[in-house]
């Protein structure tokens, strides 16, 4: 069962997440930016990427799986984290924007959100390299990449 419980965390969290990630994108493509739903929708993609990480981490090297050799030998594990940390480090400056903007919006301030139509773009780069992730993990899940 935990196994299953874990598995499944994992893979409704990737619906969250794409479905936050994309929604972020259009949130901050709008013209003004609609910073209370772009503040929403990044709350679940944190949510969504919190769980990938601790039910990835839990499944690929706790035990419940495959085991942790199967996983890092195969090359599409490695392409798949490879594309994760490519969404990790996109992340990095949309993330430090927008708790600035969540700062200054809770001080009642107006944000500059000039580079909103840049972390718009970012958001939906990170939506397409999250289908890539799925690509990759249903090819290790059929046994492609030993």
């Amino acid at each position: 069962m935990m196994r299953w419980g874990f598995a499944a965390v994992h893979l409704l969290a990737l619906g969250i997440g794409l479905g936050a990630v994309w929604a972020r994108g259009q949130m901050l493509a709008a013209k003004p930016p609609d910073l209370k739903r772009a503040f929403y929708a990044d709350t679940w993609w944190g949510i969504a990427a919190i769980l990938w990480i601790a039910t990835g981490l839990t499944r690929a090297f706790g035990g419940l799986e495959k085991g942790t050799a199967y996983y890092l030998h195969n090359s599409f594990f490695r392409a798949k984290m490879t594309l994760l940390i490519i969404i990790l480090a996109l992340e990095i400056l949309p993330m430090i924007a927008l708790i600035r903007w969540r700062v200054q919006v809770a001080r009642g301030e107006q944000p500059d959100t000039r580079l909103a139509p840049r972390w718009a773009l970012i958001s939906r780069a990170q939506a397409v390299l999250v289908i890539l992730m799925v690509l990759c993990a249903t090819a290790m899940a059929r046994g492609y990449g030993n």
